[in-house]
This record gives structure tokens, C-alpha cells and sequence, in this order.
């Protein structure tokens, strides 16, 4: 028996593949973490 490749379908589930692990990377990603000087910051506010 001969079996067909649907290669059309595969290259659709490996860009799928793909685009969730892309997603999974970015969610866990950390933002770069600044030195923020907090009473320069209640200053801004307070005017």
C-alpha cells in the first residue's frame, strides 16, 4: 500500500509548532529590571 505525505499539512503544523513555542517564550520572558530611585519618583507625584 502506498501512503501519500501531505506535505501541506505538515508545513501548517510545524509553523504551528512553532508560533506556540515563540508564545511560550515571550509569556516567560522577565522585562529587564531598571535601578528606579523611588524618591525621585514621590517627588514627580507629589507636584
Amino acid at each position: 500500500m502506498a501512503v501519500t505525505t501531505l506535505k501541506r499539512k505538515a508545513r501548517r503544523n510545524r509553523q504551528r509548532q512553532v508560533t506556540r513555542v515563540i508564545k511560550i517564550k515571550q509569556l516567560n520572558a522577565k522585562p529587564v529590571i531598571k535601578n528606579v530611585d523611588v524618591e525621585e519618583l514621590k517627588k514627580d507625584f507629589s507636584k
